[in-house]
């Protein structure tokens, strides 16, 4: 144990070995070129939020792209004939049962398999039908006859929620449907391939040929200029879009920006630089000009009450993590930049069990032998974790008004549910309702 501490690193109860002369010979990588990367990096520093990019959408080893398995369970649910949830459950655990052991005979024991569910494929069609409610309503009060419909959905999992809204909008208005034209930006290569083989699969979804184009790229190297007035589908992609890492300096609150080491074994160090990036210190700008200054702070607001913290034996020097969403942000530069006559709507998670400590913190797990396990840090070996944030929604609205210039309403997603679902579909025999229940730490944002 050294004496000699560093500040580059936050202050723990061990002082680690002070390894910044060796640390400071390792280059800094960006997220452009660990995209190249086929093998994990080593002897590299970057910033969190390329570290968990790469995590999540390295085409070659991420998340997203190589690891993980979307859910289906085969035919609907029947609802109505369940007795309560508690049913619903234990079918929804023998349906999970059934799917992966048929999984196991084609492609061999997997212990590792990272499999996940959406409510677009729990609650399918009646989710999907409920979105194109509101699509098909809203279209028609603004912008119908002089404009097609136009979709726009990113990360599109399966394609079952395209199925679904183009399924209800044939069947139900075929005027609207003549004028529908439907785009997934998936950044995955292997669910976007999985887009085009549902829709072609049944002489029912290749009828809505015609209708979608799928496009396999980032949104956020997003290029090509939509005029039109169109709608925008973001469905439980915010809480994987990746955050930076922030403390604050408990005497001065100036903000550090945290940074990832990965040394020569693939072992990984958290450590923190007075020096913002630019897209960093744009969203402090942003974020205070967009709430006025009120927002949660991962430490004290009394200073003297901060004074007394660190006077404390083994206190920290720095304030608790806070992760602030980056990408998020860009994503609105993007709107706002391609899509000018957008209307948005997105779904998401307000809050999330066990996440890792800090302000805005997200929940890091993997799948092994079947079972979910959490883990306490965000620097997880890459491709083999998921890592989801929480959004803030007040934040959240904030920002999108003060990017945009657009006016927007944040409802639960019951509230939603209740306004555009037919939720006597959902509902099981002794009136207990899934739909309604299981996604209680979800909100909905839609532009107004």
């Amino acid at each position: 144990m050294k004496t000699n501490e560093s500040r580059w690193q936050q202050r723990t109860q061990i002082l680690p070995e002070d390894r910044s002369a060796e640390f400071k010979q390792y280059p800094y990588i960006t997220m452009d070129e660990l995209k190249l990367r086929k093998e994990r990096p080593r002897r590299v520093k970057m910033l969190m939020r390329d570290f968990i990019d790469d995590s999540l959408y390295n085409p070659h080893y991420g998340y997203f792209s190589k690891e993980a398995v979307i859910f289906s369970p085969g035919e609907p649910f029947e609802f109505n004939s369940m007795r309560d949830e508690i049913e619903f459950q234990s079918e929804l655990g023998r349906r999970y049962i059934e799917f992966e052991d048929l999984l196991d005979d084609a492609e061999g024991v997997n212990p590792t398999r990272q499999l996940w569910h959406t409510p677009t494929e729990l609650f399918r069609p009646y989710y999907g039908e409920a979105i194109a409610r509101y699509l098909v309503s809203n279209y028609r009060l603004t912008t119908y006859p002089y404009h097609d419909l136009i979709i726009y959905e990113m990360g599109a999992g399966r394609g079952t929620l395209m199925l679904n809204i183009l399924d209800y909008i044939r069947s139900v208005d075929p005027q609207v449907y003549a004028r529908t034209k439907y785009n997934i930006i998936e950044i995955s290569p292997a669910l976007a391939d999985l887009q085009t083989r549902h829709l072609t699969s049944t002489a029912e979804s290749r009828g809505h040929f015609n209708k979608v184009n799928i496009i396999n790229k980032s949104v956020f190297a997003w290029d090509q200029y939509e005029p039109s007035p169109c709608f925008f589908l973001a469905m439980e992609v915010f809480d994987n879009f990746s955050h930076d890492g922030i403390r604050y300096d408990m005497t001065t609150e100036a903000p550090l920006q945290g940074h990832v080491l990965i040394d020569a074994d693939g072992d990984f160090y958290e450590f923190y630089t007075h020096e913002l990036d630019p897209v960093a210190a744009r969203f402090f700008r942003v974020r205070h000009a967009a709430t006025g200054g009120q927002y949660p702070k991962p430490y004290a607001a009394n200073s003297f009450v901060r004074y007394l913290s660190t006077k404390m034996p083994f206190a920290p020097n720095l304030s608790d993590a806070e992760y602030i969403p980056t990408r998020l942000m860009q994503f609105f530069d993007v709107l706002e930049k391609y899509f000018p006559a957008h209307r948005l709507l997105t779904s998401d998670f307000h809050s999330l069990p066990e996440a890792v400590k800090g302000l805005n913190a997200p929940v890091v797990q993997t799948r092994y032998k079947r079972r979910m396990v959490p883990v306490s840090t965000p620097l997880v070996h890459q491709g083999y974790f998921d890592i989801l944030f929480p959004t803030d929604f007040g934040i959240t609205e904030a920002m999108y008004r003060a990017i945009t210039g657009k006016l927007t309403r944040v409802m639960t997603h019951g509230d939603f549910m209740r306004r555009w679902a037919y939720v006597e579909d959902t509902e099981t025999r002794s009136g207990e309702n899934p739909l309604l229940s299981h996604y209680k730490n979800a909100s909905v944002l839609v532009t107004v």
